[in-house]
């Protein structure tokens, strides 16, 4: 076990109705081209595979899929999509379990890498991608930039939604590397709000090249979206991909 939060019943089972325009064809079409071409004719696994929002989709393209995932919850969430022959999911930490068979792709999307709270976690989340490369295959991570930029002296706080329904914003403990993402969300039409939050270690793109480079990884390419856009000082986020040398 990980210092990853557990995903709860609740949240899993409202997961993907609150995730529709990341599931939508716009997002998940260059996801998809993307992940499929480097897995060529291999194998891909993905770390964190959730409600298979991004594995499901992967497989009906042809792509052999496994997965690993803590939360059961939101493997119960996959299950109804998709049979266990089909793609199989191990329930366990990105970290440490092990699946069988060598992969040519490895994926890790969606920020998930932030759920392992500590360096020494995420370093292990490299190694273990290393551990199911085959000579020549990839690990790829889709991250958000941390937002520090937008911290002026003595704020903590930054915003990164305000619409009708939902507020979220995230805090940051600036020492330790870690953000705490709050939401309030309106289910309903009285006015009430359901409050969540979630704890997160945030990592900068130079940090995660190191934990590579511990791992036995090269960087191959780095790139500011699925669409490949080139990365810049004022990119976002980053797709990475480090590739097991042959």
């Amino acid at each position: 076990m990980t210092s990853s939060e557990l995903w709860t019943r609740a949240t899993a089972d409202r997961y993907d109705a609150e995730e529709t325009e990341a599931s939508s064809a716009a997002v998940l079409g260059p996801t998809l081209a993307f992940l499929a071409e480097l897995a060529g004719d291999g194998r891909a696994l993905e770390f964190a595979i959730g409600t298979g929002r991004v594995g499901v989709p992967l497989r009906e393209r042809g792509v052999p899929v496994v997965g690993i995932e803590l939360s059961e919850h939101m493997a119960a969430v996959l299950r109804r999509k998709i049979d266990e022959e089909t793609l199989p999911v191990v329930i366990g930490d990105m970290a440490t379990t092990v699946v069988p068979g060598e992969f040519t792709l490895v994926y890790l999307v969606y920020n998930t890498i932030t759920n392992l709270l500590t360096q020494d976690e995420q370093v292990e989340c490299f190694r273990n991608a290393a551990r199911h490369l085959e000579p020549g295959g990839r690990f790829v991570i889709e991250l958000g930039v941390p937002p520090l930029r937008f911290l002026p002296p003595g704020q903590v706080a930054v915003p990164f939604d305000v619409s009708e329904r939902h507020l979220g914003f995230d805090t940051f403990d600036l020492v330790e590397q870690i953000l705490v993402s709050h939401h309030l969300t309106r289910d309903g039409d009285d006015g009430r709000y359901r409050r969540e939050n979630s704890r997160h270690r945030y990592a900068w793109p130079a940090e995660l090249d190191l934990m590579a480079r511990i791992a036995g990884l090269e960087l191959e390419r780095r790139v500011a979206d699925w669409d490949e856009a080139p990365f810049t000082q004022d990119s976002a986020k980053h797709i990475s991909v480090w590739r097991k040398p042959t």
